[in-house]
């Protein structure tokens, strides 16, 4: 995950403090945030089921057999099962349904407490160009829950959709549906079933969606496509706005060997950004953070922007210029997959595309780095995964470090050679030596001079 922190003066990363109105030139974000994941260098990684649904799943779905065998008496009875064949004609004629934006026929099979729910949802989904959209009963386990009886089911779903223009794979995630028998009378495998709610009367928890937090407002840019949950529409082409300009700006550095676009996903809770963030972070320090989807078979999918309905308010105009080209330049690289690349590269070339043309004193932008320069603290090597963890407590001064190493490759070998360098170390060990014809002591020696000289 990586997170624009919303505060401090510094230029990127760490948990940092709102900028101070009275000084324009103090930079008003951190951008990216700690928080070890599934990756190991702090990025939120794709959603996995959580380990919480997965024991629940399964400990009702034995509860579920045994009381099939006997009942809840504990008298012998034959049990029933749930045909799913049944099930995915009721899926696929709502899928038909949504694509035609019939929704009556989206909302024939649902019960009528579970009614307003589904038609807020297929409102909700009328409004993203969705290019899929199919749900499968899950074939390996099924049945999560017999609820409440032989004539009520919990399925496990596997929901797979892809944004037409945005993803170039399909997005992955677990849902859950209760089905009942329209008549109690009804033997037949899965005639006249009607889907009566989700999985939460069973602890059962659908993989977090942006749909689920509020009504929808989509607001499409040139290249990007920003989606909130409960948010003003001004707010959002606001934020379309700022990626649509930051897209050629990232190209610029980076190159164009990139989808050049970008969906950003707003919130309307902190609460719900971490869900969406996933790895139980919390975004209520944040500005904005990049993550990715879950993909087919659990892997990576499509890059997403969350941005912090707490956090982003915060900052200034150019705070949010860098926060927003920050983790726009981690969709380009692929940053929030890259477990190869050292986080000081990733995290630094992102903050040094965001700063890229801004008038902003370093002394200013990495005001805490420098305090302890000038009271002779200089770090004594480059930052690693641990430092971006946050355990330390200096995380604004590590990204600050991250983003002037990258700065003074850039000054004194170029873009390119930066940019090369962010490349190569991502397959090659000896990336420094191989680009710049340092090793990591004599990189580490002139950064550290480096230091010296800008923070004075």
């Amino acid at each position: 995950m990586t997170g624009a922190v919303a505060g401090g003066s510094s230029p990127a990363g760490g948990k940092r403090r709102s900028p101070e109105p009275s000084r324009p030139l103090a930079l008003a974000v951190a951008v990216a945030c700690a928080g070890t994941l599934v990756t190991g260098i702090g990025y939120a990684a794709w959603h996995a089921t959580p380990p919480s649904a997965e024991r629940g799943a399964a400990e009702q779905s034995e509860q579920s057999e045994q009381s099939g065998r006997t009942g809840s008496s504990g008298s012998a009875r034959p049990v029933r099962t749930l045909d799913l064949t049944a099930v995915n004609a009721i899926l696929d004629r709502r899928a038909r349904a949504l694509r035609a934006g019939d929704r009556a026929g989206f909302l024939a099979a649902v019960g009528p407490a579970f009614r307003p729910r589904q038609g807020a949802l297929f409102d909700d989904l009328r409004k993203l160009p969705l290019a899929i959209w199919r749900q499968r009963a899950d074939p390996a386990r099924p049945m999560a829950e017999q609820a409440a009886g032989p004539a009520d089911w919990t399925v496990r779903v596997t929901l797979r959709y892809r944004l037409r223009g945005f993803d170039r794979t399909d997005v992955e995630a677990t849902q859950y549906l209760t089905f009942a028998r329209r008549h109690a009378t009804d033997t037949g495998g899965g005639a006249g079933l009607t889907i009566t709610g989700d999985g939460a009367a069973q602890g059962l928890l659908d993989d977090p969606q942006i749909w689920d937090g509020g009504r929808l407002f989509v607001v499409a840019g040139r290249r990007s496509l920003v989606i909130g949950a409960g948010a003003q529409p001004a707010r959002l082409r606001q934020i379309a706005a700022r990626l649509d300009r930051a897209v050629p700006a990232v190209s610029a550095v980076v190159g164009g060997d990139w989808a050049r676009r970008a969906v950003a996903l707003v919130p309307a809770t902190p609460e719900q950004a971490a869900a969406l963030a996933g790895g139980g972070q919390s975004l209520r320090e944040l500005a904005a953070l990049a993550t990715v989807t879950r993909g087919a078979a659990g892997a990576p999918g499509n890059d997403r922007i969350v941005i912090s309905p707490a956090g982003y308010p915060k900052l200034n105009e150019i705070g949010r210029h860098v926060v927003l080209t920050h983790e726009l330049t981690h969709v380009a690289t692929h940053g929030v997959a890259d477990t190869r690349t050292p986080v000081w590269l990733i995290e630094g070339l992102a903050d040094y595309v965001g700063y890229k043309g801004l008038n902003v004193p370093v002394p200013s932008a990495a005001r805490e780095l420098r305090r302890e320069v000038r009271a002779g603290r200089l770090p004594a090597e480059l930052p690693g995964e641990k430092d971006f963890a946050g355990a330390t407590g200096r995380l604004p001064e590590v990204y600050e470090e991250a983003w002037l190493a990258c700065r003074m490759v850039a000054e004194r070998y170029g873009e390119d050679r930066l940019v090369r360098l962010y490349r190569t170390a991502g397959t090659r060990a000896d990336a420094l030596r191989r680009v710049l014809g340092l090793d990591t002591a004599e990189f580490t020696a002139m950064w550290r001079d480096y230091l010296r000289r800008e923070l004075r």
